[in-house]
């Protein structure tokens, strides 16, 4: 007997502007209270992604894509943006610079963080976090629900 197992999901495509990545933030918090998950780090860590995606990763007319995923303990976190030629690079701006710490945030709130490349001209930077296992019933334990369900792309 095969058993089907769904892997709780979440995805959305979102404008490459502020108003995009602070919808993509709150989006991601509404989902992970949906599913149950601790929404401190990742609730950042969407927050910097999507910020990076909208300044660095910004082409116009073309969107950036937020997925969110939980397989066993791990959430995974995508923003995918359409600037592949653009790889981010963590470094330690000096005290007195206004921006340049976002990464920095990503890497001390994350277990493992990363950048794939995707089909030309994409990229996707993740991060994964840790969270605790679901109890049996609860939302994030593969049952439908939350906000937008669909099929990573």
């Amino acid at each position: 007997m095969i058993q089907e197992t769904t892997v709780p999901h979440f995805t959305a495509l979102l404008s490459p502007t502020r108003r995009g990545a602070r919808l993509a933030r709150l989006l991601a918090t509404e989902q992970l209270r949906a599913w149950g998950l601790p929404l401190d780090a990742a609730e950042h860590i969407v927050a910097e992604l999507a910020a990076n995606a909208a300044t660095h990763g910004r082409v116009p007319g073309r969107s950036f894509r937020l997925t969110l995923y939980v397989v066993g303990d791990t959430l995974r976190i995508e923003v995918t943006d359409t600037r592949g030629d653009r790889l981010p690079r963590l470094t330690c701006p000096p005290d007195e610079a206004g921006s340049g710490r976002g990464l920095v945030l990503v890497a001390a709130l994350a277990d493992r963080w990363g950048v794939s490349p995707g089909r030309t001209p994409r990229k996707t930077v993740w991060a994964e976090i840790t969270v605790p296992t679901p109890e049996p019933g609860c939302p994030c334990s593969g049952a439908a629900g939350g906000l937008s369900q669909g099929t990573p792309g």
